[in-house]
């Protein structure tokens, strides 16, 4: 009982609400022929995903006037007063479908525009705002846990790969140690060779050396035989023999 008397105090309200934003300036309201309302009635996922807050701004940059509200069976009313061809555009705005709003059906109806109302209002009921803070709290609670755990996680995951790294590292360092080996050795053959051809010059030079003291030695006896053999002529000239 104490639950249906909370409905129809809800309801209550919600029409002094709706009141209060035809009510106002009535007389001085301006009926044109292009002026009209929107009444839609929307199911789906509408409730507690942000939904109403969407509808009002859309409404609102549009110059709408009326209001948007929550039903207690789930589905959400919106009352739109304005011109009939972006009435027509806000048709198709509201259908709306994403991660946390998913509509699946639109009851709507078209009458004439009934009042001046001021502007587009988002009617909240008693309690609403309270309900949902706690809703939040659930919400940011199970995040900071998820947030937690993808943290243990990610922690897991990077001192793998920092171990890997090192292991890297660790393979690099083998790697530069045996082309520093590398490097050594062929500094050492270079040094060999430098040696060998050091040696070959001086054998070069040796030989050399030696070819000339042979050239000088033959040249010396080849000048000792001429005068050899001019003696020996010069004496057989003498004795008559030649």
């Amino acid at each position: 009982m104490d639950r249906n008397c909370g409905r129809y105090e809800r309801r209550k309200i919600r029409k002094r609400a709706i009141k209060a934003t035809i009510e106002p300036n009535r007389k001085n309201y301006k009926s044109d022929s292009y002026m009209k309302r929107l009444t839609a009635y929307v199911s789906g996922k509408v409730q507690q995903t942000g939904y109403r807050a969407k509808i009002a701004d859309i409404a609102r940059a549009l110059g709408f006037k009326g209001f948007v509200e929550n039903l207690d069976d789930g589905r959400v009313r919106i009352v739109a007063e304005g011109e009939e061809d972006r009435l027509k555009w806000f048709e198709e705005a509201i259908d709306i479908k994403n991660t946390l709003i998913q509509v699946s059906t639109i009851e709507k109806e078209y009458s004439s525009a009934v009042s001046g109302v001021s502007k587009f209002y988002k009617l909240i009921d008693i309690g609403e705002t309270d309900s949902r803070l706690d809703t939040a709290a659930v919400h940011l609670k199970d995040l900071i846990v998820a947030v937690n755990n993808l943290g243990d996680k990610l922690g897991g995951k990077l001192d793998i790969l920092i171990g890997k790294q090192d292991q890297m590292i660790e393979k690099q360092d083998q790697m530069v140690e045996k082309q520093d080996q590398m490097i050594e050795k062929q500094d050492q053959m270079l040094s060999g060779q430098r040696e060998m051809i050091d040696s070959q010059q001086d054998l070069l030079e040796e030989v050399k050396e030696s070819r000339k003291d042979l050239k000088g030695y033959l040249d010396q006896r080849f000048e000792k035989l001429e005068d050899e053999v001019v003696e020996m002529r010069a004496a057989l000239r003498e004795k008559g023999i030649i």
